[in-house]
């Protein structure tokens, strides 16, 4: 795998005069937690979209371990596992169900699929739940359901967009440890975009600040350990208002 996961280099994405997307240079490591931090507006799911080849850049290049997204985004596709803000399941099907046909679509075979479904469910906190049609889920059980459908395809990379909107604070808290221990366990690469700056300050190695479309900073978290001002006082900075909204 290379060391650079994800490769941004004058990424832009103009819609007539507006600008989304302004200039962006980033490297993304192998098996590290990148928190795309900003307001809602600020550019992180224009880029998202970009990253996985489903919106065109104006100009630049995005590379996923080495593929180019705007070529290539079906081999893309292969190598990352996407969980958007609001995961779409077939409802009247159960939770393995909808793991067994996103597996098939992606050439497991059926034994094989169930046999790991089940054992993802458990390993996403849904042992027992397999069962229960997707549309009988809480929206904090369908997140979990979602995660676990990004990785019945065996990621390298797993990018999470406002991944706890809508899921009660106990929830958050189990979610973002669950992110934790994948990254660490798996050596997975996890793109994580919030608005939220206490859930980044959470799970990430390392953040991008992100403001009317442009990357504001880059930013070591295990360095602010290191001075009196926290990544907090960084977002005030920019922003001037308190963990995110």
């Amino acid at each position: 795998m290379c060391q650079h996961v994800i490769e941004l280099a004058g990424l832009t994405k103009k819609y007539g005069d507006f600008t989304a997307v302004d200039n962006l240079n980033l490297n993304i490591r192998q098996g590290e937690i990148f928190g795309l931090l900003g307001p809602n507006g600020a550019g992180k799911s224009t880029t998202i979209l970009m990253m996985l080849g489903l919106t065109e850049p104006t100009s630049g290049s995005v590379k996923v371990c080495g593929v180019n997204s705007t070529t290539q985004p079906i081999e893309v596709k292969r190598k990352v596992g996407y969980l958007p803000e609001d995961v779409g399941f077939y409802d009247d099907m159960t939770g393995i169900e909808n793991l067994v046909y996103t597996a098939a679509l992606n050439g497991i075979p059926k034994k094989e699929a169930r046999e790991k479904a089940e054992q993802l469910l458990a390993r996403v906190g849904l042992s027992g739940q397999g069962e229960k049609k997707a549309g009988k889920y809480s929206r904090g059980m369908r997140q979990r359901l979602g995660l676990a459908d990004v990785l019945i395809k065996n990621p390298e990379v797993i990018i999470l967009d406002e991944p706890t909107s809508g899921i009660d604070p106990a929830g958050v808290r189990e979610f973002m440890e669950l992110i934790m221990q994948l990254s660490r366990e798996e050596g997975l690469t996890v793109l994580f975009s919030s608005h939220h700056l206490n859930q980044v300050q959470q799970v990430c190695d390392r953040v991008g600040l992100f403001g009317g479309g442009k990357l504001l900073a880059e930013i070591e978290l295990t360095d602010l350990h290191k001075v009196e001002h926290g990544l907090d006082n960084i977002y005030n900075q920019y922003f001037g208002g308190g963990k995110g909204v």
